[in-house]
């Protein structure tokens, strides 16, 4: 967003910097931190906290931070933040209390621990920026609702395709066309990985292995897309979406779709492997207006009726300090949910599952995650992805099954499940409606 570079830099000039905490120091925390400190004038990481202070201390150092304090109560952090060190800490909850913080970048991929870090910044009245589809696809909505009734924004994150995808349906909608499609260009989809398949990728590149996997196995794929469908109010054409497997150019596949389907379900969103350019994204859009498409025409767009826009990249940590500043200078978020869901991620499994075993994460052994329209969904009580882990199988599952809530235990006391039968209830209710204004 262009104008964001100005805002930052008068923020810089007047010596009053945007000032962020991050939760979450792992390989993408640590891109993230490096970034802030030395490509974003006008912003300052005043605080960092993670499971382990020795890695929040090396997303500090790798960044070339020195002052750098350990703080263990709100005081000693709003200290620390009055007085111009950096802080790092085990106990995320005192980011989320603290004064003199702006904004929170919540960055663990962890649902529950997740839901309560958000839970708490809303409380205290703090944006917060998601780099958590997970979270935002299994319990977003909610989490909106909060938001907006504490004044605060929640978001989910330039870099990442979503926010990427989001950015490219405002600007297609803003030039007048009608988005129909909003695409994310894979280089892989097998549901069958695991972190055994994945361990060598993942050491190459200095990931952790289930991460890793949740990419191949289309779990976060799917995540990414649900939220991008609740907050533009499309669907998807079938379970686990269309995928097509094309190895020429986007453009060449506005062809493929049905337009009349398409419209008929308000738009959708899709993934498509081994596309070019990937690994970007794509909008498909329509014009009413023979005027215009004539225009698009010349313009090399072709004779429609799908018209063909895309970003060739995402670059995650560069770009979400733009987030940051785009929710706390403008209130604007780059992506929330609209209203209740529209798109949901299911526990699928990924080997034949036997009853009385726990069920394992999100890019590990057991299950994969697919996305369904959440009226499916609902109606068939089927299992959200994200609460799959640690529920006890009931009885087997043979492999590709979905599950549903009837074949799990739930563990017991968790924050995500109450938040998601909350969720369950307000939209059921809602009258809130699912388009873009």
């Amino acid at each position: 967003m262009i104008i964001v570079d100005n805002a930052l830099k008068a923020r810089a000039e007047a010596g009053n910097p945007v000032k962020v905490a991050m939760i979450g120091a792992g390989f993408m925390g640590r891109g993230i931190a490096n970034q802030i400190l030395n490509s974003v004038p006008g912003m300052k990481l005043v605080a960092i906290s993670n499971r382990s202070l020795d890695v929040a201390k090396r997303a500090y150092a790798e960044a070339g931070a020195e002052d750098v304090k350990v703080v263990d109560t709100v005081s000693e952090l709003e200290d620390a933040i009055a007085q111009g060190q950096y802080a790092v800490t085990e106990d995320a909850m005192l980011l989320c209390k603290a004064s003199g913080i702006d904004a929170l970048i919540e960055v663990t991929g962890a649902i529950e621990f997740g839901a309560h870090v958000v839970m708490e910044a809303i409380a205290n009245h703090k944006h917060i920026i998601l780099m958590n589809a997970e979270l935002d696809g299994t319990v977003g909505p909610i989490l909106k609702v909060y938001a907006d009734r504490a004044g605060v924004i929640l978001s989910a994150c330039d870099g990442d395709q979503p926010g990427v995808e989001m950015n490219l349906y405002r600007f297609v909608k803003s030039i007048g066309l009608t988005p129909l499609l909003c695409g994310n260009i894979k280089g892989l989809q097998d549901p069958y990985r695991n972190p055994t398949t994945q361990e060598g990728f993942a050491k190459q590149w200095g990931q952790k292995a289930h991460m890793v996997t949740s990419f191949a196995d289309g779990s976060k794929i799917s995540f990414e897309q649900a939220i991008v469908a609740n907050a533009t109010g499309m669907k998807v054409a079938k379970r686990g979406m269309l995928g097509y497997d094309y190895r020429g150019h986007v453009d060449e596949m506005t062809k493929m779709y049905d337009i009349d389907q398409l419209k008929e379900l308000g738009g959708i969103v899709d993934y498509v492997v081994g596309t070019k350019p990937g690994p970007g994204v794509f909008v498909f859009a329509t014009h009413d207006d023979p005027k215009q498409r004539h225009y698009l025409n010349l313009y090399k767009l072709g004779e429609g009726p799908l018209y063909s826009f895309y970003t060739p990249y995402h670059l995650c940590h560069f770009e979400v300090p733009l987030s940051v500043a785009r929710a706390v200078l403008f209130g604007d978020a780059v992506m929330a949910p609209l209203g209740g869901p529209l798109v949901d991620v299911v526990t699928t499994a990924k080997i034949d599952l036997k009853a009385g075993e726990t069920l394992d994460g999100i890019g590990y052994y057991m299950t994969y995650g697919q996305c369904e329209n959440s009226d499916v969904v609902q109606a068939q009580n089927l299992l959200p992805m994200g609460l799959a882990e640690g529920c006890r199988l009931k009885r087997d599952i043979p492999k590709d099954h979905v599950l549903t809530y009837d074949d799990v235990e739930l563990p017991e006391g968790r924050l995500c499940d109450k938040l998601r039968a909350e969720q369950n209830a307000y939209f059921a209710s809602s009258k809130t409606p699912a388009t873009v204004g």
